[in-house]
């Protein structure tokens, strides 16, 4: 059953833990590629620093993130990888729910040859492999989902014990906050390091998650 859009008009924090176990599908050309959730981030609003919306109101990049409930945020991060949001809150109101990582469930062939040479575990264990796989890119950005080329189902709900809650990956600021969320029981989880990102030449980068390819 399809998601609808009222779902996603509360904060992201409620409907990150709510999207755990939901199917993510893309339909392309013809061909259906999707997953179970398994990993999600959420972001809020100015006073999250780790936000796209913690900039002095709206901007051409954030833009989409104050949008209407349940459209996709879409947004191109670190030269080559696509990153897939949901957008929270009421029209108006900044918040979005990062997926992380996707059980391939539907189209693995398709999405084994669109990540040519990477195994079934590795196809969309986070979140710029998983767009990837789906097809996901910048025409999605902005899309109301079920309308265009990505959908949202409801899907088994996990058991309460196996979620686990930790800080966001990939971040220098907010990096500490408790706002990612995980299913201890999948072998499809990503593997990035919660913390600050650093570059060989000890400059920390600001902002997206990473660990795509």
């Amino acid at each position: 059953m399809l998601i609808p859009s009222e779902f996603f008009a509360r904060p992201p924090e409620e409907v990150a833990v709510d999207l755990l176990g939901a199917l993510v599908v893309t339909t392309i050309e013809g061909e259906e590629t999707g997953g179970r959730i398994v990993e999600v981030e959420a972001y809020r609003g100015s006073d999250d620093p780790g936000s796209h919306a913690a900039t002095r109101g709206i901007t051409k990049r954030n833009a989409t993130m104050y949008g209407p409930p349940g459209t996709a945020y879409v947004y191109f991060t670190y030269g080559n990888h696509h990153m897939l949001n949901f957008v929270c809150e009421p029209d108006g109101v900044a918040g979005a729910v990062l997926v992380r990582a996707l059980e391939p469930t539907v189209g693995i062939d398709t999405m084994a040859r669109r990540r040519t040479g990477r195994s079934v575990r590795e196809l969309c264990n986070g979140p710029g492999k998983l767009t990837a796989a789906l097809g996901i890119d910048l025409a999605d950005n902005g899309s109301r989902l079920g309308e265009g080329r990505i959908s949202v189902h409801y899907g088994e709900r996990p058991p309460s014990d196996t979620i686990v809650t930790s800080g966001r990956i990939g971040l220098s600021a907010g990096h500490d906050l408790g706002l990612r969320w995980f299913l201890s029981d999948s072998d499809f989880v990503s593997r990035g390091r919660i913390g600050p990102v650093r570059h060989s030449g000890g400059r920390t980068t600001k902002g997206d998650p990473r660990e795509a390819r």
